[in-house]
């Protein structure tokens, strides 16, 4: 028996997210469907945690227990060679029959990215989330730093959030302003990314994070609004939940004796 971990990404555009759901319509049915093909095994793989509906990945990390011999240099083109055009495993590996994609991830990192231009970008319109209008980026970074640490995020999780604890932490989270796309000469703001780094994440939570960044941004809120949100322990306190389509899974770590993907 061997276990294999190995790295996806994916355009969540066309999927109900990463984790099987009854209608088959998931990365991972896809994924389990392809080394069906391939092997002739019927298993079930483990991800390193779920994405929602439409969100995306660059460094999704799954592993499974198979008793193909195929050598691991092959695996990456031969499921490939069966998965749908937006689903591409990038690296495979082996590793100690007790390592576990989920239980042994120690740090995952988000990106959030936000089209401040006036108009939309056609060709990355699928990543990113459209905000025409003025946004103060300084508060919203402001606002951004108040969430760095070891919190309870009860006001950034989902109401339909099954975990008991809700305590997570926030190792780094910054932002970015890319004004490549922008117009010489307009008001564009650029293409905003938010990269957030922690133990593992709610449902929703950066979603939830970003939609209130975003209110602090337009001035509905305030940067010191934050710490109060987090206190409160209240999802009603918190801003929207944003769209999904702007977030990707951007990296998943582990310990030093499991290469970092």
């Amino acid at each position: 028996m061997r276990n294999l971990c190995m790295k996806v990404n994916y355009d969540g555009t066309e999927y109900d997210g990463f984790q099987t759901q009854p209608n088959g319509n998931t990365i991972q049915d896809y994924l389990e469907s392809a080394i069906c093909s391939l092997t002739g095994e019927r298993l079930k793989i483990t991800g390193s945690g779920r994405t929602d509906a439409g969100v995306h990945a660059y460094g999704q990390v799954f592993n499974f227990h198979t008793e193909s011999p195929i050598p691991i240099e092959r695996w990456c083109l031969a499921l490939n060679a069966w998965l749908p055009r937006d689903i591409i495993v990038t690296d495979a590996r082996e590793v100690p029959l007790t390592f576990h994609a989920r239980r042994m991830a120690k740090r995952k990192t988000y990106r959030y990215s936000i089209n401040a231009n006036r108009f939309p970008d056609i060709f990355h319109r699928r990543t990113q989330a459209h905000h025409p209008t003025k946004l103060d980026v300084q508060a919203m970074e402001q606002g951004l730093a108040h969430l760095i640490g070891t919190f309870d995020y009860t006001s950034f999780a989902s109401r339909r959030s099954q975990k008991t604890n809700h305590v997570r932490t926030i190792y780094e989270a910054y932002m970015t302003v890319d004004h490549s796309f922008s117009r010489p000469g307009s008001d564009d703001q650029g293409i905003i990314h938010t990269y957030i780094t922690g133990s593992g994440f709610l449902q929703h939570m950066v979603r939830i994070i970003m939609g209130t960044l975003l209110e602090v941004g337009e001035g509905k809120k305030s940067a010191d609004d934050i710490p109060f949100i987090l206190e409160a322990k209240n999802r009603s306190k918190a801003g929207p939940t944003a769209v999904g389509h702007a977030l990707t899974l951007w990296s998943v770590e582990y310990e030093e004796n499991i290469k970092k993907h």
